[in-house]
């Protein structure tokens, strides 16, 4: 939502339009000479080869980190998500490292949701942080369609959930684990699991407000009874 894979995806467009002599949208531009153009971005499967989304990915990585030159433009979008986080982590990492300290130096756009490596740029000379600028404003996220220097240590998935129209009452509980595993850095701890039976109930009387609102004839109630029905209703919420 907030443009990394687009961002990606016009950097190597422009560079090829640069490089066949056509017109690029900018003012001024400086522009490397590439010999090959190296993406991986997307995410699809070859169910006919029996080869999952992840192996695809990692066919086209390992078909990139084989091949490339000095003269090379890799661009690579979120490496490592099919699988599980510790080994999609590690991997990205890995291949991060690989990338920056190959002999031949190629330009890498790497666009990731793994925050930890966002340390890396510490510690490789040649790697830097860009991000989109993001602006929280009311409970709400504005994508500002601008990139920016460093990193950021925070996502908003749950946030473009919300504009999806996933419900409430998800939204609100994944917002709580959310927080219980920024918290303690655990995957599961007993109060999370705890609290499972809450939202199961809290899930039941929302389906029955629900549906005694369905039951509700807007056309032949009147405004006293429209009164009734609401205390009834807030009765059942408390």
């Amino acid at each position: 939502m907030s443009g990394k894979s687009t961002f990606l995806r016009q950097t190597g467009i422009i560079v090829m339009l640069a490089q066949a002599g056509c017109y690029v949208p900018c003012t001024k531009a400086k522009i490397s000479i590439i010999d090959r153009l190296f993406t991986r971005v997307g995410a699809s499967d070859n169910l006919a080869s029996g080869e999952s989304t992840f192996l695809v990915e990692m066919n086209e990585t390992a078909n990139i980190l084989n091949n490339l030159t000095d003269r090379s433009l890799i661009l690579l979008d979120e490496i490592g998500r099919g699988t599980s986080t510790y080994d999609g982590l590690s991997l990205a990492w890995s291949i991060t490292e690989y990338l920056h300290n190959s002999d031949s130096f190629p330009i890498t756009l790497f666009a990731t949701h793994y925050h930890e490596l966002i340390n890396l740029a510490d510690k490789l000379d040649r790697a830097n942080n860009y991000s989109v600028a993001v602006k929280e404003y009311d409970g709400n996220v504005i994508f500002l369609r601008k990139i920016i220097e460093g990193g950021t240590n925070k996502s908003y998935g749950i946030h473009v959930a919300k504009m999806a129209g996933i419900p409430k009452i998800v939204l609100k509980r994944a917002s709580m684990i959310l927080n219980n595993l920024s918290k303690d850095n655990i995957l599961i701890d007993n109060e999370l699991i705890e609290d499972i039976d809450n939202n199961k109930e809290e899930l039941t009387i929302n389906n029955k407000v629900i549906e005694k609102l369905k039951l509700i004839d807007l056309n032949s109630i009147t405004p006293f009874e429209a009164i009734i029905k609401l205390n009834e209703l807030i009765d059942d919420i408390e």
